[in-house]
């Protein structure tokens, strides 16, 4: 479990709760609104059904699980496998390698091995899997765009349902003891669009980011590696090469680790 990102939403989400409730004035039901829930979140999801297909709207779960549940992959933990891979290959032959597949637990390092064993030109190796890094990335971008476009969307129509509120409290003119709750619940709405989008969305949205280039950093390594490999490279020299990939504090602790 991403442990940041749950005390993030928890900790935006307990601030507010207790300052509102600490603070004098409007009580806490004052905040509870849900026409304006309605039109806020309502709003935002049939906005983003026009924009983008059905099934991607509907994916939209297993994206957010995402945020929540995803571990990264160990950097130095890849390419010591690679580099164990590429000494197997170098002492017994590429065709040794397929005695280890089953030992291997990321499908794309399984992928590239298995066309290197069936000989498979180098070139033709690194296309393939780099078309596969462009299918992962796009279906990374389909869901962070329907986060960003559901940040934008909601206070958008937080200011529509707070339009909404002023136009119908402007009609009760003639109550003056309305005008101050009709103001308030106009308000709340562009409340609930800033909240969801500040709080929810757009922080989820950036962090979808991050997980992919963590996984496109980790797949670049993969590629390398097993491009290395195939073309018989020194192992020493594939672990030089994609030690250029891990930042410094951590290549000294491998070092030391070594």
């Amino acid at each position: 479990m991403d442990i940041a990102s749950v005390i993030g939403i928890l900790l935006a989400a307990s601030l507010l709760i207790i300052s509102i409730a600490i603070s004098p004035g409007a009580p806490f039901g004052a905040f509870i609104d849900y026409p304006s829930m309605m039109v806020v979140v309502g709003g935002s999801i049939a906005a983003v059904l026009v924009c983008f297909p059905l099934k991607n709207v509907l994916a939209m779960g297993k994206v957010l699980k995402n945020v929540f549940f995803n571990k990264q992959e160990d950097v130095r933990a890849l390419i010591e496998q690679i580099v164990s891979l590429a000494e197997t290959a170098r002492r017994d032959g590429l065709l040794a390698l397929e005695g280890r597949v089953e030992e291997i637990s990321n499908p794309f390092i399984v992928m590239g091995i298995q066309m290197a064993v069936d000989g498979t030109r180098p070139e033709v190796i690194e296309d393939i899997m780099r078309t596969e890094i462009a299918a992962v990335r796009q279906r990374h971008q389909n869901g962070k765009k329907v986060l960003d476009q559901m940040g934008r969307f909601a206070p958008a129509f937080g200011m529509i349902g707070t339009l909404m509120g002023l136009i119908m409290m402007l009609g009760q003119l003639d109550d003056p003891d309305a005008l101050g709750p009709g103001m308030a619940v106009a308000l709340i709405t562009t409340l609930y669009g800033a909240i969801i989008a500040n709080a929810v969305f757009l922080p989820c949205s950036e962090k979808l980011g991050l997980i992919d280039k963590a996984e496109m950093l980790s797949m670049e390594i993969i590629v390398r590696g097993i491009i290395g490999i195939q073309s018989g490279e020194n192992p020493r020299v594939i672990e030089q090469k994609l030690t250029t990939f891990v930042p410094p504090k951590l290549r000294a602790k491998s070092q030391e680790a070594a």
